[in-house]
C-alpha cells in the first residue's frame, strides 16, 4: 500500500471525526437510532471482551445488506450449529434490521470509523475468528488492521458497479493494495468478478446473489394479495422512490392528462413508498401542495387501504413492509432508476411476482436488471413519462400483466442457491483460519 496515499487517507479520516459526530447528531433528530451508542463508532465498547473470542464477524452496513445478512445467517446457523455472530452496521436502519437477527450469544455494535486506532480497538476487543464484509464494504484500515491482527476477511455477495470501480481507480495507490489484501472475494456475477479483479482483488468464485434466497413474508404476501383482490382499480406502485422522482411522476401524469387521448389515469390507484422513511412527510407535503389527497399506510390498520377515489395517493410510511406493498400492486416503477442514482434492487419485487418497469439508471444492480429484462420480469424505459405509460398499459392488459408476473416468479426461483454455497465457503474459511491459528500457537 502506498505509504504517502495511506498517510493522506489517515489524515482525512482522523480530521473528519468531529464532522462525523455533528452529522450523527443532525441525523438523530429524524432517526433517533443514530444517537445510540455513538462511542462504539470510535472504538469504545461496553460489552465484555473476554467472552467474544469465538465470534464470526458479519458487517452489513445498511438496510439492504442487513437483509442479505439475514439470509446468510440462516444458512450459517444450519451449517455451523452454535455459531456466534458479531454484527456491525453503519446506518440506523441497518442496525434496526440487524437487531431482528440476533440470538443469545450474538453481539451487535456499530462499524468502527476507519481510523487505525478505532479499527485496532475493535479487533482487540472482540477478537473475531473471521470477518465477512457484505457486498461493497471495503475500507483501507479495516482491511489493513485485520490482516495485522490475523483476522481473515472475505468480501461476500460482492458487487462493484462501473461507476464505483472508476471512483476507486482514482485512488488506485490506496485501493488496489486494499482489495489485494482481502483473504477471499466471492462475487455475485462474472461482471462483478471482472471489475473486482481490475481493482486487484483475488476472486475465488462467483456465488450468485444472496438476496434471491430471501423468502417473502407469507403473512405480508397473503395480506397484500387479499387487499389487491378487493380493489376495484389496478394498483401501480412507485417503489423505493428517491428525491426528485415523486415530482417527475407528477409531471408525467400531468403531461398524460393533457394529451388528446389520455390513458385511463382515473382508473388506476397509485401507491408511493419512499426509499428513506425520513422523507415521508416531505413527500406528503409535495403531494398535498400539488392538489392530491393522501392516505398513509399507518392509518389503514388491518382493514386495508380506503376505497380509491380520484385525486388520492396512497403513501407507504411503514418500515419492513415492502413485501406487502409489492403484493398489493399490479406493477412497480423502480425507484432510484429514473434519477441518476443507480436504481434499487428488484429481486424482492420479483419474488412477490410484481412486474417491474425500470428507468435508464440501474448501474448499482446492472446485471440483475438486465437478467430480469431478458427473463420478461422487467422492462426498461428511457424516462418517467415512458415508465408511467408502460405501467398504465400493463395494468390495462391483464393477460400481459399475468404473464409478466409469472415470469417474475420464475426468474426469482431460477437464481436461488447462493446462501448454501456461501455458507459452505465460510465453513471452509473458518477451518483454514483454525489451522493457521494452530500453526502460530507456541508449542507446549
Amino acid at each position: 500500500m502506498s505509504g504517502l496515499s495511506h498517510c493522506f487517507y489517515n489524515l482525512l479520516v482522523w480530521a473528519a471525526q468531529p464532522l462525523l459526530r455533528r452529522k450523527l447528531a443532525r441525523r438523530a433528530v429524524a432517526e433517533p437510532g443514530y444517537a445510540v451508542a455513538v462511542p462504539e463508532r470510535f472504538g469504545r465498547y461496553t460489552q465484555m471482551a473476554e467472552t467474544q473470542s469465538e465470534l464470526v464477524w458479519v458487517h452489513a452496513v445498511s438496510l439492504g445488506e442487513a437483509r442479505a445478512a439475514g439470509i446468510l445467517l440462516k444458512a450459517l446457523r444450519e451449517a455451523l450449529p452454535g455459531v456466534r455472530i458479531l454484527l456491525t452496521h453503519g446506518t440506523a436502519t441497518g442496525r434496526a434490521e440487524g437487531a431482528k437477527l440476533l440470538q443469545p450469544g450474538d453481539v451487535q455494535v456499530w462499524q468502527p470509523w476507519d481510523t487505525p486506532a478505532a479499527v485496532a480497538a475493535f479487533l482487540r476487543h472482540f477478537r473475531p475468528r473471521i470477518g465477512l464484509l457484505l457486498e461493497t464494504e471495503v475500507w483501507p484500515n479495516l482491511v489493513q488492521q485485520s490482516v495485522r491482527a490475523g483476522v481473515p476477511l472475505a468480501l461476500v455477495n460482492a458487487r462493484l458497479s462501473d461507476k464505483s470501480m472508476r471512483s476507486a481507480l482514482r485512488w488506485a495507490s490506496l485501493m488496489r493494495p486494499t482489495y489485494a489484501a482481502l483473504g477471499a472475494v466471492w462475487a455475485q456475477t462474472k461482471a462483478d468478478a471482472q471489475r473486482l479483479r481490475t481493482l486487484g482483488a483475488t476472486v475465488q468464485c462467483v456465488t450468485g446473489n444472496l438476496k434471491f434466497d430471501a423468502q417473502p413474508d407469507g403473512q405480508q404476501v397473503a395480506q397484500g394479495q387479499a387487499w389487491r383482490a378487493a380493489q376495484q382499480r389496478p394498483v401501480c406502485l412507485l417503489a423505493s422512490s428517491r428525491e426528485g422522482e415523486e415530482a417527475m411522476w407528477m409531471q408525467a401524469l400531468a403531461a398524460l392528462a393533457s394529451t388528446p387521448s389520455p390513458q385511463d389515469l382515473a382508473g388506476t390507484q397509485w401507491l408511493i413508498v419512499p426509499r428513506h422513511p425520513q422523507r415521508v412527510d416531505e413527500v406528503e407535503h409535495l403531494l398535498v401542495s400539488a392538489g392530491w389527497t393522501v392516505s398513509r399506510r399507518s392509518s389503514w390498520g388491518d382493514a386495508g387501504p380506503p376505497v380509491p377515489v380520484d385525486g388520492q395517493v396512497w403513501l407507504g410510511d411503514s418500515l419492513g413492509e415492502m413485501v406487502l406493498y409489492y403484493s398489493l400492486s399490479d406493477v412497480a416503477l423502480l425507484g432510484g432508476s429514473f434519477e441518476k442514482l443507480g436504481g434499487q434492487n428488484l429481486i424482492e419485487a420479483a419474488a412477490c411476482g410484481c412486474p417491474v418497469v425500470m428507468g435508464p439508471h440501474t448501474f448499482n444492480f446492472l446485471e440483475v436488471a438486465e437478467q430480469a429484462a431478458a427473463a420478461g420480469a422487467a422492462q426498461r424505459v428511457p424516462d418517467m413519462l415512458s415508465g408511467v405509460q408502460a405501467a398504465l398499459a400493463l395494468v390495462a392488459d391483464t393477460t400481459a400483466q399475468r404473464s409478466m408476473s409469472a415470469a417474475a416468479l420464475a426468474f426469482s426461483q431460477t437464481h436461488k442457491g447462493a446462501a448454501r454455497r456461501v455458507a459452505g465457503l465460510v465453513k471452509d474459511l473458518l477451518q483454514e483460519a483454525k489451522v493457521r491459528a494452530q500453526g502460530r500457537a507456541p508449542a507446549r
